[in-house]
């Protein structure tokens, strides 16, 4: 018998407890898990709290070997189209620190630990339109609501698109459909992002999750070190691509937030700045 037992892993009842004001969990008895993000039981509003438990709630999921396949998606008719209207409080009282702590070391663990240390297939749903997409887009595999617009806002709001999007759109959009989409906020429509190999399928909203179950059952009848090792292949360009790019692009990132001297994510300079994508237009100037 050895002399020392196992550090006890994370339980699914604690957890699960732990992140409910920022995720829905749910896992069947063969370990497929849920998650469905939300701010108050609707759409994701963007804050240095959710922002942090992403990776928080990731590399948890990630230390839990009862869990086999995630299916993560946003909650209610928008993926996030908005901020917490305090949501960045913390940040503007103390820019130095949470430039750092908040922005580039939690942005950086959010996308690192998708992509290196969730060991299990991963299926996002884009549950509507939203910035910040690359969560489900840097998935496995990533379905789409009918209804869905992918954009970023980041050049809008005067700040460096390389937290991560950069990563997303030049590896599924190549160089020049990145380059229009991160300098003029392009709004691409689900089909589009279907044509282009954003996404792997459209569908209507209400059908996502099922579609994502049937996916993950197919998933599951493979053994278990099948599945995962056949991730570690499917997800290296993704492995390849944040290591060639991710920490260099959020430190130019934030260089030029603090270099403003002033935060950009206002609530409202945000909520106009997404205007034109809920009217349907494809650009802000147009």
């Amino acid at each position: 018998m050895s002399l020392q037992e196992f550090v006890p892993g994370p339980r699914f009842e604690e957890y699960r407890e732990t992140f409910k004001d920022f995720y829905r969990m749910e896992r069947r008895e063969d370990g497929v898990l849920l998650v469905a993000a939300h701010t108050l039981g609707g759409p994701i509003q963007l804050s240095v709290q959710n922002h942090r438990s992403l990776g928080q709630m990731l590399r948890t999921v990630a230390a839990d070997p009862e869990n086999e396949v995630l299916i993560l998606t946003g909650s209610g008719e928008e993926f996030m189209m908005a901020s917490d209207p305090e949501g960045f409080a913390l940040e503007e009282a103390d820019m130095e620190y949470w430039a750092y702590e908040y922005a580039y070391k939690d942005g950086r663990i959010n996308v690192s630990a998708l992509v290196n240390d969730l060991e299990i297939p991963t299926i996002g749903l884009l549950n509507g339109p939203g910035f910040h997409s690359e969560i489900v887009l840097m998935c496995d595999i990533t379905l789409a609501a009918d209804d869905a617009t992918l954009f970023d806002l980041h050049y809008d709001i005067g700040s460096v698109p390389a937290d991560g999007i950069h990563n997303a759109f030049q590896e599924l959009l190549g160089v020049k459909r990145a380059a229009y989409a991160l300098l003029t906020g392009e709004a691409i429509s689900a089909q589009q992002a279907l044509d282009w190999g954003m996404v792997n399928e459209v569908m209507p909203r209400d059908e996502l999750v099922t579609r994502a179950y049937q996916i993950a059952d197919h998933i599951m009848t493979q053994p278990r070190t099948t599945r995962r090792l056949t991730t570690q292949i499917v997800r290296r360009p993704w492995k390849q691509r944040i290591a060639s790019d991710l920490d260099g692009g959020f430190g130019i990132q934030m260089f030029g937030h603090i270099a403003k001297k002033r935060a950009v994510h206002g609530e409202q300079h945000i909520r106009s700045t997404v205007d034109y994508v809920r009217e349907g237009r494809k650009n802000n100037f147009d």
